[in-house]
C-alpha cells in the first residue's frame, strides 16, 4: 500500500466521463478472464456475508426505522431481515449492513471497500427488474472497476484531506453498475456519471461512529438514483468527473489521468480485491496477525510486560484511539486490536462486541501497548516486540498479514468466515445454501433464489 506522490491536477484531461460510459455501455458480458470471474464470486460471497451478518445491529434497526417513516413500496429485500422496501432504501440498508462490522472488502491501493457501494444497488435494482444472475456479476465487475479506477487517479490526496473514499467513489461505480444493469446507452450512462459525480459521500471525520458504514449506504443509493434519473433522461454535464470544476478536481489536488485509462477493459480492479479475516481496519491487520502468532507461540496476555509496536504514522492517524469506550471505537484501536490478538488469537465481530472491549483484563493488556510511529515501515506492514515478565524480549515482523494480496484468503477461509457471521442469523444449513447460491449467481436466471435464502424463515 506504498501511498502515491502528488500529481498536479490537469485541466486538459482526457474525457473520463465519455471513456468510462462507452466502457460500461459496450463492454461485452463476461468480458474477462476466469480468474476475474471468480474473483469477483469472491467478492459479491464475502459481501453478502457481512450484510447479513449485520442485519440485527442497532444502525441497521435505526436506518430502517427511519426509513419506514417514508412508508416505502416493498420492492426490494433488506438481507438478513424479512423486510422488504423501495429499492433505494435497500440499496441503503444493505449497504449499512455490510460495512457496519468493517469485515467486508478491501482495495488496499486506495482502501476503498469496493463491494458496499456497488452491489448494495445492484442486488436491490436486479431483485426489482428480475436481472439475471450474470447480468449482475457484469454490473459488478464494470461498476468496481470505475470506483477502483477513479479512486487509484486521486488517491491519497483525496483521502489525505479528509474524504472517506469507499463512499465518495462508490457512489459513481454504483451509478455505473446499475447504468449497465438497466442496460442504458452510452449517452444514459455518461449522465448516470455525471449525477454521481455531485453526489460524493463522507469524511473520515465520522470513523468509529454509525454514519461511517452510512457511507457505503448512502452511496449505493445515491448510485442507483444516478442511474434511474438518467434512464428518464435527466442530464448532466458530459465532464461532471474532469472538468476543472468536476468531481475530481474539486475534491483532489492529485488527479493521475492514466490510473483511468491505462489497461481500461483489459486489467479489472476486482481482481485486486482482498478480504478480511479481521473485523476492523485495514491497517491493524498485520499487528493482529502477528499478536496472534506470538499467541500461538506459547505466549500469554499473563506474560506480556509490554508489547512494542513500530507502525507507519498512518496507522495511528487511522487507529490511534487508546482508549476505546465501544465495539465501533475499538475497530479503530490498533491498541485493542493487539491485545484481541493476543488474547484471542483472533478478531472477529465478537472479539469488538462491547462486552469484550470494557472487559478489565482487556483494558489491562490494551495500556500495555506502546506504539511508536516509523515511516520506513509500509502500511501492510508491522514490527512488533514482546517484552516479557521474565525479561525475555520476543520479536516478529509482518510483512504481508494474511488476507493481504499477497496472503489471501483461501475459498474455504471465506466460506468459514460467512458462517460465522450468518449462521446466528439464519442457521448453519440454511447459511451453506446460500453460500452455494453465491457461488453460482453468475449462472442463475434469477436473484429471487438466492434473496429467499438470505432471509430468515418464519418461526
Amino acid at each position: 500500500m506504498a501511498r502515491n506522490t502528488q500529481v498536479a491536477a490537469d485541466h486538459h484531461a482526457p474525457p473520463v466521463t465519455q471513456l468510462l460510459a462507452h466502457f460500461v455501455a459496450t463492454h461485452p458480458s463476461r468480458g474477462w478472464s476466469d480468474a476475474v470471474d471468480h474473483a469477483a464470486h469472491r467478492t459479491f460471497l464475502n459481501w453478502l456475508g457481512c450484510a447479513v451478518g449485520a442485519a440485527e445491529h442497532e444502525s441497521v434497526q435505526a436506518a430502517l426505522a427511519a426509513v419506514r417513516l417514508l412508508q416505502p413500496a416493498p420492492q426490494a429485500s433488506v438481507l438478513g431481515r424479512r423486510d422488504k422496501v423501495d429499492m433505494a432504501s435497500a440499496a441503503l440498508l444493505n449497504g449499512i449492513s455490510s460495512h457496519t462490522f468493517d469485515f467486508d472488502d478491501t482495495h488496499l491501493k486506495t482502501i476503498i471497500h469496493p463491494a458496499g457501494p456497488v452491489a448494495s444497488a445492484l442486488l436491490a435494482l436486479a431483485e426489482h427488474t428480475g436481472a439475471s444472475g450474470r447480468a449482475l456479476m457484469d454490473a459488478l465487475v464494470l461498476g468496481i472497476d470505475v470506483s477502483c479506477r477513479v479512486g487509484n487517479a486521486m488517491y491519497p490526496d483525496h483521502y489525505d484531506r479528509g474524504w472517506h473514499i469507499t463512499g465518495s467513489t462508490g457512489t459513481v461505480g454504483a451509478a455505473a453498475g446499475c447504468a449497465r444493469l438497466l442496460g442504458l446507452s452510452e449517452a444514459q450512462t455518461a449522465m448516470a456519471l455525471g449525477i454521481a459525480a455531485s453526489q460524493p459521500i463522507g469524511m473520515r471525520e465520522q470513523f468509529g461512529s454509525m454514519t461511517k458504514p452510512f457511507h457505503p449506504g448512502g452511496a449505493a443509493r445515491a448510485g442507483l438514483m444516478s442511474a434511474l434519473l438518467a434512464q428518464q433522461g435527466f442530464t448532466a454535464s458530459p465532464k461532471a468527473l474532469e472538468a476543472p470544476r468536476g468531481m475530481m478536481q474539486t475534491i483532489s489536488t492529485k488527479n493521475d489521468w492514466s490510473e483511468i485509462t491505462q489497461g481500461l477493459g483489459q486489467q479489472f480492479e476486482i481482481a485486486l480485491n482482498t478480504f478480511k479475516p479481521f473485523a476492523c481496519g485495514i491497517v491493524i491487520h498485520p499487528c493482529i496477525d502477528g499478536c496472534a502468532q506470538l499467541r500461538a507461540q506459547g505466549i500469554t496476555p499473563e506474560q506480556i510486560a509490554s508489547l512494542e509496536i513500530r507502525v507507519h504514522s498512518l496507522v495511528l492517524e487511522l487507529t490511534g484511539k487508546k482508549e476505546p469506550a465501544d465495539g465501533l471505537q475499538a475497530k479503530f484501536s490498533v491498541y485493542h486490536g493487539c491485545a484481541a490478538g493476543l488474547m484471542f488469537g483472533r478478531a472477529a465481530e465478537e472479539e469488538f462486541s462491547d462486552a469484550i472491549v470494557t472487559r478489565p483484563d482487556m483494558v489491562a493488556l490494551r495500556r500495555k501497548v506502546v506504539a511508536t510511529v516509523d515511516d520506513s515501515i509500509d502500511e501492510s506492514a508491522a514490527d512488533i516486540t514482546a517484552v516479557l515478565t521474565d525479561g525475555r524480549r520476543v520479536h516478529l515482523r509482518v510483512e504481508h498479514a494474511i488476507g493481504s494480496l499477497q496472503n489471501p484468503m483461501t475459498d474455504a477461509q471465506l466460506e468459514a468466515k460467512f458462517h460465522g457471521l450468518s449462521d446466528a442469523v439464519l442457521g448453519a444449513a440454511q447459511t451453506s445454501e446460500l453460500i452455494r447460491a453465491a457461488w453460482a449467481l453468475g449462472s442463475a436466471s434469477t436473484t429471487q433464489a438466492l434473496l429467499a435464502l438470505s432471509s430468515p424463515k418464519a418461526a
